[in-house]
């Protein structure tokens, strides 16, 4: 079943039809996970996003899945074992996008540090059981360990050896955000589901009782709009959540949920900053935020920042502010690096959707307006929090008129986010109409790509790029294919021997933008560049060469005129330039 302009339209025409049970706002990693699940258990689901799957918060993430061993400073022991144990889950069910990776946490002895030598081997200890790591056969490789400052130095020669006492290495797991998300999307609509990008919900529908049935929308590729019928509509729309609350004309639209906060990271080229192992540590401001310096594809990135955003969410941009507060950082704790604005290759700002907190409650009736936490929500009284102090927790609510809203939460979360609202979906279809859903098991539940054995995913994923070099595609693109589409390397591979690679473009890159635009809904270049392939971000000394030939070939696959041809092309330069931030080297030129 292809997954693209073609079958867009034939989606459409059912949406127009059909009377759904379920309708989600939102194409980020929490609708995504609903999606699968509702599609899993059989219910008419549809999925819609007024942009790009994935284009807001959950391709702009650090690109983690990691448990938060710093709450184990405050014993915050019920949180952290959730989400140790969610790594391996997620791992299990898309072990093409999320893999285990040892991280280093070098100890400094100064004021304010989050561990001690002695106080981190008790939490790596704590935190290795809470995620069943003696237990698990293929994870025992990956139990915790110390090291001496020399040890830490040797490992890592660019730290700052001033007060090191020592380290701990334990284990946590990077993620392509933005592949998990499309990966999600894939399963959903392979199981049914209809997953629609660029429509985007205009105004909350209801019927003759005054309750929410669906959604009027908008195709922002046609300009048409028509109405969408549901039993249910959940809002899944991240940093958007009030916007689309706002929607339905019997919300109070002055109680505001949502408290986006904003987050940088910088990509600079390995040779700059050489991190061989993931790497946290406290940034050492006071502001209690931690920073990753982490190594993927032949470069560094570190972040992130954390501040209260009150822009446009869906171009956050990075600033000079946040450019300082970052090297700042990076070039005390790795003196001998020097890294300037100048170094920087890449870059990407997201918001988080944070959940402010609200105040304490004074009588009943504010007692039951509470949300109901899905996991670790805060319900501190406090409206003094900085942004670092609010929770990343998450809301699940459901409105007088049967809006719900799921809120808030972090990547590592989703699964279990999707678990709760599918919770409260299945008890609604049973009671008010009559249905026998059944929850699924969503642990078991392989996303597009991870049809293979979790627990021996290194293997498999070079048995995939051996294929892949066996038909003629050179060893780092093979080794870059299996990453990025998994058990899908099949079916690409199926057609290599009759695809020319695209002038520009290597016979990888090539197959990899064919099965994309037919399979993964790839309408434009930034899609493809940023988040279908992390090609914007750390694969600074091409893109230029790749960009040309992806809207080379995307132009014949979408028959673009000129005009289209030239409006893409400026886009996606803009997108380039913005990315290595040029509007900030020029500013500092002038300044010189």
């Amino acid at each position: 079943m292809t997954f693209s302009i073609k079958s867009r339209a034939e989606e459409i025409e059912k949406l127009k039809k059909r009377r759904l049970d379920l309708l989600i706002v939102g194409g980020g990693i929490t609708g995504a996970g609903v999606a699968l699940q509702a599609s899993a258990a059989g219910m008419r689901t549809a999925l819609i996003d007024m942009q790009d799957f994935g284009a807001g918060t959950s391709s702009r993430s650090t690109r983690l899945v990691h448990g938060g061993i710093r709450y184990l400073k405050n014993f915050d022991v019920e949180v952290v074992s959730e989400t140790v144990q969610e790594r391996a889950i997620i791992q299990h069910v898309a072990p093409h996008v999320t893999r285990p990776d040892p991280m280093l946490l070098p100890i400094y002895d100064e004021p304010d540090t989050t561990f001690s030598m002695f106080s981190v081997k008790v939490a790596m200890d704590l935190y290795d059981h809470l995620a069943g790591i003696n237990k698990s056969e293929h994870l025992k490789k990956y139990a915790n360990y110390t090291l001496d400052k020399e040890q830490v130095l040797k490992l890592e020669p660019q730290l700052n050896p001033e007060n090191l006492a020592g380290g701990g290495i334990y284990l946590d797991y990077l993620n392509n955000d933005s592949r998990l998300v499309i990966e999600n999307i894939k399963k959903a609509h392979d199981l049914g589901g209809l997953m629609v990008s660029r429509l985007k919900a205009v105004k909350v529908i209801h019927n003759q009782f005054g309750n929410a049935c669906g959604m009027t929308v908008k195709d922002m590729i046609t300009g048409e709009e028509f109405d969408i019928k549901a039993k249910i509509v959940l809002n899944a729309s991240g940093p958007w959540s009030d916007f689309v609350k706002d929607l339905d004309d019997k919300h109070d639209q002055k109680k505001t949920q949502m408290r986006p906060t904003k987050g940088v990271h910088l990509v600079v080229d390995q040779s700059r900053l050489n991190v061989p192992k993931p790497t946290y540590f406290g940034s050492g401001t006071n502001d209690g935020r931690m920073i990753f310096t982490i190594p993927r594809d032949g470069k560094t990135y570190f972040g992130t920042t954390d501040t209260d955003f009150k822009g446009d969410l869906t171009h956050p941009k990075v600033e000079q502010s946040d450019v300082d507060y970052l090297l700042r950082i990076i070039n005390k704790k790795y003196p001998e690096a020097h890294i300037t604005l100048d170094d920087v290759e890449s870059s990407w700002a997201g918001v988080r959707p944070l959940v402010a907190e609200e105040p304490a409650p004074v009588d009943e009736k504010a007692e039951e307006e509470k949300p109901d936490v899905v996991s670790g929500a805060s319900d501190s009284g406090s409206h003094k929090l900085t942004a670092s102090q609010v929770s990343r927790g998450s809301s699940l609510k459901r409105a007088d008129d049967g809006l719900i809203t799921l809120a808030g939460g972090k990547l590592t979360d989703y699964r279990k986010m999707a678990d709760g609202a599918m919770k409260m979906i299945i008890e609604i279809m049973n009671s008010q109409y009559a249905r026998d859903y059944k929850p699924v098991d969503s642990a078991n539940i392989k996303v597009s790509g991870g049809d293979f054995d979790s627990d021996h995913a290194e293997e498999e994923l070079e048995k995939y790029a051996q294929k892949a070099v066996a038909a003629g595609i050179d060893p780092v693109g093979a080794e870059k294919m299996a990453n990025i589409f998994g058990s899908n390397m099949d079916e690409i591979l199926a057609s290599a021997k009759d695809v020319k690679p695209v002038q520009g473009l290597s016979l990888a890159e090539t197959l990899s933008l064919h099965y994309s635009m037919e399979n993964e809904m790839t309408m434009t270049p930034e899609d493809y560049l940023f988040r279908r392939t992390n090609n914007l971000l750390f694969n600074h000394d091409e893109i230029k060469n790749i960009e040309a030939g992806v809207i080379s070939e995307m132009a014949k696959y979408y028959d673009w005129s000129d005009e289209e041809i030239k409006d893409y092309t400026e886009k996606t330069d803009a997108l380039i330039s913005e990315a290595s931030l040029d509007y900030l080297k020029d500013a500092q030129a002038v300044k010189a």
